[in-house]
């Protein structure tokens, strides 16, 4: 559990957060996990796109918006407004790092572009998270997932052969965009720390999804070979896959020569070792359909759970194929802390997905839900020297929504981040 007299890791770094729906979201949310004061701001009416992808129309009970926004505080400003533009690049003044994803040129319109910003602050680290990138002749084009899944060649290599063209279940390029975006921040904010000196990070879905092709670019690279969609079975090991048995599938990765013959021996098919179709990992590459139906003959005798039993006494890498459910419901997840909660002042107890990164020194802590729209907008220009006068005129005018509720929600949660304990009914 996370300690809070323990320093965050990016503690007194201040985000400005201008972005939406998920890839600069994300980005932003991994930094405010590791301690970064973010400020996300959305436009007053309606906010972030995510607010309405909820079962019914109020935007406050989102839960796509609460799992992209958490430990941020909320500013809600109107940019087409000349003086709601003016609120952010007074802010972009003292900020250390900007992240946003808009289409490019967009910002520019408003006088926030990365180039105008930084002539007032030569410090700020501008990060742009795009379809396509900043440059190249698809720049101006607006990005999606599944744009970026097909464009990169990963929907060429997901599912079956000769099978439908899919995509991978997660929207991959979104999230992996995320956190190349915030490694760019993090290297760009050490050289800042050696120089003074900051600069534009930009990365885009397109790019994310194509640095997840490793194995697939290497072998054309070298071999000129296509990568074809192969389930779940791997590229360059075998036996490497999920395979049936009596009551449901098991992935088994005995990818190196020791495992598999440990395998052969669990499963008492050491006769497979003489067989020359199965003797290295290129014959069994080379062969690899017949070997997985002569190891699924075998696994169908006998339930996954005894399977599991058996193979992890002999040290032959395997594990259960889940659904999410029965991924939060393990005691495993559960112990490195994957599942946290928070208090939401309307939604009421919400559980996040947990860090996947452990600091001992400075670790991450989700202290507070995602933000109203616009619950710290007051506090938030009063904290950066925005006279009380200048915020109630910005109010009054329709610049800037100020939510009040009462309390802060923060407060709320803002003691260590506390692990999810399941329930008879929740287990």
């Amino acid at each position: 559990m996370s300690d809070p007299v323990r320093p965050s890791a990016l503690a007194g770094v201040r985000v400005l957060d201008l972005t939406q729906v998920m890839a600069g979201a994300y980005c932003s949310m991994l930094l405010a996990d590791m301690g970064a004061d973010v400020i996300k701001v959305e436009r007053p009416e309606g906010g972030d796109d995510t607010r309405r992808m909820s079962r019914g129309s109020d935007v406050e009970l989102s839960p796509a918006f609460n799992a992209m926004n958490r430990n941020k505080r909320g500013l809600a400003v109107d940019l087409k407004d000349p003086r709601g533009a003016e609120v952010v690049r007074r802010l972009a003044r003292d900020a250390d790092i900007l992240v946003e994803n808009f289409r490019p040129g967009l910002l520019e319109r408003f006088g926030l572009g990365q180039e105008a910003l930084r002539a007032e602050n030569p410090a700020l680290i501008y990060c742009s998270i795009s379809g396509f990138g900043a440059t190249g002749p698809y720049a101006g084009r607006g990005g999606y997932d599944l744009v970026a899944q097909a464009m990169s060649g990963l929907m060429s290599m997901t599912g079956e052969d000769g099978g439908a063209p899919a995509k991978v279940g997660v929207p991959i390029c979104d999230l992996n965009a995320g956190v190349f975006a915030a490694y760019g921040v993090l290297s760009a904010y050490i050289h800042r720390l050696k120089t003074g000196e900051g600069q534009f990070v930009d990365t885009s879905l397109l790019e994310a999804g194509i640095a997840y092709t490793v194995w697939e670019t290497a072998m054309f690279f070298a071999t000129g070979e296509v990568a074809r969609p192969m389930g779940s079975a791997h590229r360059l090991s075998a036996p490497y896959e999920a395979l049936p048995t009596a009551d449901g599938w098991i992935a088994i990765g005995a990818a190196n020569q020791r495992n598999w013959e440990r395998l052969c021996g669990t499963l008492g098919l050491s006769t497979l070792l003489e067989d020359p179709r199965f003797a290295d990992n290129p014959a069994r590459m080379k062969h690899r359909i017949e070997l997985a139906g002569e190891l699924a003959t075998t696994l169908r005798r006998r339930t996954t759970a005894e399977w599991l039993e058996v193979l992890g006494a002999a040290a032959v890498p395997s594990g259960p194929l889940y659904d999410i459910e029965q991924v939060y419901a393990d005691p495993h997840v559960q112990a490195r802390e994957m599942v946290v909660q928070t208090v939401h002042p309307r939604m009421g107890t919400v559980r996040h997905i947990g860090s996947p990164v452990k600091l001992s020194a400075t670790p991450s802590a989700v202290l507070r839900p995602a933000p109203l729209l616009g619950q710290h907008s007051r506090e938030v220009l009063a904290g950066s020297g925005f006279a009380a006068a200048e915020i109630d005129e910005l109010i009054t005018a329709g610049v800037l929504l100020s939510t009040p509720t009462g309390e802060d929600p923060g407060e709320l949660s803002s003691s260590p981040t506390r692990p999810f304990q399941p329930t008879e009914a929740s287990a």
